[in-house]
């Protein structure tokens, strides 16, 4: 628990279990105890085999490889043996693996993710809002606060995350924050295998894994490579002098990504790129040591294992060091190669953003094994494209223009697209509160090519007006605690028309990627905008799967469907998503202006 964790005699090991049948059978454990890093070990089972035993500078940690190759599902008994004479026995698990773990499927194109900050989205528990030991109390008036959501408030509600259409749930961290404040959003974590007890157990962690399997979502775990909160036991006790950067003091990174990429670059301003940290509460870890490289790497297999995860997010993805992500990833492919990962790199520029993307060229040589980035050139494209006037250099050119850039990833179908998350303005307050612009923007997200995340509450228009404080961003989704009144998202009550409508709409354009969802598998045409009308599709190339058309105009037009004779060649019907009223491909289409208009598109065999 932070630094309140005392030293003790007994023998702490991270991770604390390990499971026989590995792709890469070896592993090692990291050991925490009072001066158990001069210790000789011993394997007492025959369990398995020691294959080797390092200690660096702190007198308190040993690192101890086991080779589980031909090991069994049971103990491996290991003694650590003092120069005394004196021992201490650990009884270390390996377990059996469930059926099909390597082979899990891992979030894609046909999914959407709902993003949950858990301390604003429901208080499924009270009992835990305040845990003795943990200095940062719940305070549910303060915008910077723990409001008292939690695992089991997010289990109570997955009826309606499931009736959205949302078939993966990504929540920021759940796992062990220990600081004196502004803990909630869980960036800061001091204990890598143990969840948070203000959220719940690691047991409860499991009960929300199984009970969204259950409804066919999946949960997506958000892990923090880059650095850890400063209240994290290695703040006291640095397993090696060199396992936090800058000596282990601050210094402030520049946020200057384009310097791992820049081939004018000084080698100083890369340094000051990935080794700074992002504030004083942040120290940035060194991924160079390959133990604490070990150490990241098990830990994010472990969840995945423990939690039956289908999919990770990696925060701050760029800002760690880069042949270590390779190595991290790399890992994880090969336990679990069909598992989906993507990497926060917040960056508007494609070039930048798609060089982490598995199969994208990289000018450098570089090898990346990441399945998917989060397509921040995209969100920002979107907003300028909605918010601006047409002209021959702005509005819809801004969107096409961005899309036309996705010759630069590797996989431009596997990317996480949004309107909005949690470090950003929610989208309606990015639109001017503008429901017209709001709509465009979310049907251009729910059905474009990517795979799309929704922050809690966009799907009933939250924002957050004139501030953008994170805290203000963040807020409670209403009708979450016992307490609320007069409002609530969950049921409808409350809600004005404006924002039942909107919460309608999301449903709407979701339950496509159930009814059809091999037009979010196959490729996406468009044709450039003209005059303010942006038009494109999704298909599979084949007649009898049927297309999707999506039509976005900013001023009432008549639209002649014969413009599109070359795509829509043999079909013959559209029916419009909204009201299901049906055309033929030759008849001529009156849109109001500023409107987002969703078509399915088929042919006579296969109405």
């Amino acid at each position: 628990m932070g630094f309140s964790a005392p030293l003790q005699k007994a023998l702490v090991a991270y991770p604390p279990n390990w499971w026989v049948g590995m792709e890469a059978p070896v592993v090692e454990l990291m050991i925490y105890a009072q001066g158990v890093g001069d210790d000789s070990v011993v394997l007492r089972n025959g369990n398995g085999n020691v294959a080797s035993v390092t200690q660096l500078d702190s007198p308190n940690y040993l690192f101890v490889t086991l080779d589980t190759k031909h090991a069994e599902e049971g103990d491996v008994v290991l003694a650590f043996r003092d120069e005394d004479g004196s021992e201490r026995i650990l009884h270390y698990p390996l377990l059996s693996r469930s059926e099909g773990a390597r082979q899990r499927k891992g979030f894609g194109p046909e999914d959407a993710i709902y993003l949950i900050a858990p301390d604003r989205f429901a208080n499924g528990s009270t009992t835990n809002d305040n845990i003795p030991g943990y200095a940062d109390k719940a305070a549910r008036s303060e915008k910077g606060g723990r409001h008292g959501g939690d695992i089991q408030g997010i289990i109570e509600h997955l009826d309606y995350i499931e009736e959205l259409g949302f078939t993966q749930i990504w929540s920021m961290p759940l796992l062990e924050n220990a600081m004196n404040n502004y803990s909630y959003h869980g960036y800061s974590i001091t204990d890598h295998y143990q969840i948070d007890p203000r959220y719940g157990s690691n047991d409860d962690y499991v009960a929300l894994s199984e009970a969204a399997s259950q409804r066919g979502i999946g949960l997506i775990m958000d892990m923090v490579l880059n650095h850890i909160g400063s209240h994290h036991i290695w703040m006291q006790d640095m397993p090696s002098a060199d396992w936090i950067n800058n000596g282990g003091k601050f210094v402030g990174t520049s946020h200057k990504r384009e310097t791992l990429h820049d081939p004018h670059v000084i080698e100083s301003d890369k340094k000051g790129f990935s080794d700074g940290w992002f504030v004083p509460t942040m120290p940035d870890l060194n991924q160079r040591n390959p133990h604490l490289a070990n150490y990241l790497i098990q830990n994010a297999i472990w969840w995945v294992e423990y939690a039956n995860l289908s999919g990770i997010r990696v925060d701050t993805y760029s800002y760690s060091d880069k042949d270590f992500l390779s190595q991290w990833t790399s890992r994880l492919m090969e336990e679990y190669p069909n598992l989906n990962i993507v990497g926060e790199e917040w960056s508007v520029n494609p070039a930048i953003t798609s060089y982490w993307q598995a199969g994208s060229y990289r000018h450098d040589g570089y090898h990346s094994a990441l399945p998917s980035v989060m397509d921040f050139p995209l969100q920002a494209a979107v907003v300028r494209a909605v918010n601006s006037e047409e002209r021959w250099d702005a509005g819809f050119i801004n969107l096409y223009e961005t899309l036309a850039t996705d010759f630069l990833y590797g996989d431009a179908n596997n990317v996480v697209i949004f309107p909005d998350n949690h470090d950003m303005s929610r989208i309606y307050t990015q639109v001017d509160h503008d429901l017209n612009k709001w709509n465009m923007a979310m049907t251009v997200f729910l059905t474009t090519r990517g795979i799309p995340q929704v922050f809690y509450g966009t799907e009933i228009l939250m924002q957050n007006g004139e501030s953008d404080d994170h805290g203000i961003i963040r807020t409670d989704f209403p009708g979450g605690w016992s307490e609320d009144e007069g409002k609530n998202g969950f049921t409808g009550e409350g809600l004005n028309k404006d924002e039942r409508w909107a919460q309608e709409r999301v449903k709407q354009l979701l339950s496509l990627r159930k009814t059809h969802p091999q037009f979010f598998k196959g490729e996406m045409k468009h044709y450039a905008p003209d005059d303010g009308v942006y038009t494109f599709f999704r298909t599979t190339g084949n007649v009898d799967d049927g297309m999707l058309m999506v039509v976005l105009n900013k001023k009432k037009i008549v639209l002649d469907l014969g413009k599109y004779g070359s795509v829509l060649s043999g079909y013959t019907r559209l029916s419009r998503l909204r009201d299901g009223k049906t055309f033929g491909v030759g008849e001529t289409l009156t849109l109001e202006p500023m409107s987002a208009t969703v078509f399915v598109v088929s042919a006579e065999s296969s109405l």
